[in-house]
């Protein structure tokens, strides 16, 4: 049995699907098998953040083949069937339609882990994909510590209890610097939530996206310990 977790924010820019991809990429390399399904329409990262920007979505015997990023790696996203610098204008029920076949149409194979990547906010992505997928494991939430953020942040919170998806834990990107530390933190102990850990805020993890590469090939021990705690964290949550 597949374990299917989906990942939000309330904010744009925060890094969560720089958390996506550095959390499937770290569980493909364990042995699992990991699918990444990119929900977000209009703003489609992950092949980028892969370094697998133009590679095209194929199909095989009437099913969407998944783009292989690695051994234990596959990956769908409309950015497979786009142009790089296309825009995607589309009405809701357009949207629905293509999170409908990313999900339903999509020849994953055997899984361990789905791993979802949905675009910020709580919109029509959001509602489609809690709706058709099966057996949703649980929901982490990434957010920034500043107050705007923060704000974005509970609204992903309401989203969730309101679609009676369980919440595993938030976890504060960025941590530290400018940003701010500790308010995640801080919030999770008033409201009931897990905290998962913070992030440090990090040139070396810009410089991972830019590369296609996770970060912690980039042997930063404060870094790989963080995030190594934060993945320890999702998995016992998911587990439990």
């Amino acid at each position: 049995m597949r374990k299917t977790l989906l990942v939000l924010s309330g904010k744009g820019g925060v890094g969560k699907s720089t958390v996506v991809v550095n959390l499937s990429s770290l569980l493909a390399e364990k042995g699992n098998m990991v699918g990444v399904l990119d929900a977000d329409i209009h703003g489609p990262n992950v092949l980028e953040l892969l370094h697998l920007s133009g590679r095209r979505i194929e199909s095989e015997n009437g099913k969407i083949k998944p783009i292989e990023a690695g051994p234990n790696l596959r990956v769908a996203s409309i950015a497979g069937f786009i142009d790089d610098d296309s825009a995607v204008i589309w009405r809701g029920p357009m949207k629905h339609k293509a999170i409908k076949q990313l999900i339903e149409d999509v020849n994953w194979g055997k899984l361990d882990y789905l791993v979802v990547d949905f675009p910020p906010g709580t919109g029509d992505e959001h509602i489609s994909a809690a709706q058709l997928l099966k057996d949703i494991s649980g929901a982490v939430i990434v957010t920034t510590p500043q107050h705007v953020s923060m704000l974005d942040m509970k609204r992903a919170v309401d989203f969730c209890r309101k679609m009676n998806i369980r919440i595993i834990g938030i976890i504060e990107n960025m941590s530290g610097g400018v940003f701010g530390h500790g308010t995640v933190e801080q919030f999770c102990k008033t409201s009931g939530l897990n905290f998962l850990g913070s992030l440090s805020l990090s040139s070396e993890i810009v410089m991972s996206g830019e590369e296609g590469k996770p970060f912690y090939i980039y042997n930063n021990k404060k870094l790989n310990e963080e995030f190594n705690s934060i993945a320890e964290n999702i998995l016992h949550g998911i587990r439990k």
